[in-house]
């Protein structure tokens, strides 16, 4: 597949396929197993509530999706990998309300049932904060004979919501999927006062591996916008070795317009099945008011 082809994502008609549920006003960070994946042949993805917590969806087609109401634990953003038979869902654990925490993993053999957390990494470089001290949206990959975990760190006062959103992207690595993890000193990707897209934070990134051996990302960076409003697109970013990134394409793929998404499109989860790649995100129609809901977009491969 030509890498040029990876301008062609069509958002799905009927978005947003996922809404928060009262008292929730965020449904946020979805992550996601294929049916080729699953134990059971369906659809099987989880996203995290403010008030509720990590939630585990299924769905027969992918569009449609059905909450299991299963009780699973406090977290955000996670992130899922399957190898062999075992499940790793990686999510970040906060340690205080809304500002320090800790990535950890949860294992699990049928989605439903899984293990008590193991700790992956937790901030211990300058650079990851000074009085917030955060590691946040977990990627794993396997990439040349190790783990590779791509995390953010530290974070950005946006003051139009008065939250933050993570400053730079940060990675490490693993012979083991589960343990083990060394970080890299300096972060991989920082704010850019000449990127456009990338003027405030650095954001997260979600990585896959193309056919020719090269890495993909999306990134979606923090950015300040002509207008001065603070933003979040997705952007396509193509690396050789999985530490050097660069732009592969000079615009966004997914971006705020109106209605659901007028303000901010945020982190999303990639992965291919038949001959689609399938990309669920998450997006916000406001800024200090907003609701935050989940949809999809798509690539014929």
């Amino acid at each position: 597949m030509e890498l040029d082809s990876f301008r062609n994502w069509v958002e799905f008609n009927g978005n947003p396929i996922i809404k928060p549920k009262f008292p929730d006003w965020i449904i946020a960070d979805p992550t996601f197993i294929t049916p080729d994946k699953s134990p059971d042949g369906r659809w099987h993805l989880f996203a995290h509530c403010i008030i509720r917590g990590i939630q585990h969806f299924i769905s027969n087609d992918g569009i449609n999706w059905v909450n299991t109401k299963q009780k699973l634990f406090s977290g955000i953003r996670p992130f899922i990998f399957r190898e062999d038979d075992t499940f790793y869902l990686f999510y970040e654990e906060l340690l205080t309300p809304f500002s320090n925490s800790k990535i950890v993993v949860r294992t699990s053999n049928d989605l439903l049932n899984w293990s008590e957390p193991r700790n992956i990494i937790k901030p211990n470089l300058k650079w990851e904060g000074k009085i917030i001290f955060t590691n946040s949206n977990p990627c794993v990959i396997f990439y040349r004979d190790k783990y590779i975990l791509y995390y953010s760190a530290n974070s950005v006062f946006l003051h139009d919501c008065l939250f933050n959103e993570p400053k730079y992207i940060g990675i490490a690595f693993s012979e083991s999927i589960a343990d083990g993890y060394k970080k890299r000193k300096a972060p991989i990707i920082i704010p850019d006062k000449n990127n456009k897209y990338r003027n405030l934070g650095a954001g997260a990134i979600k990585v896959i591996q193309v056919e020719n051996g090269k890495l993909i990302g999306f990134n979606n960076g923090i950015y300040l916008d002509k207008y001065k409003r603070s933003r979040s697109s997705i952007l396509m970013l193509i690396s050789e070795d999985g530490i050097n990134w660069r732009e592969l394409f000079n615009k966004p793929i997914i971006y705020p317009t109106s209605g659901w998404k007028r303000a901010f499109v945020y982190q999303l989860d990639v992965k291919k099945f038949n001959n689609k790649y399938w990309l669920y995100f998450n997006a916000r129609d406001g800024w200090f008011y907003g609701v935050e809901r989940i949809g999809l977009a798509t690539l014929e491969i």
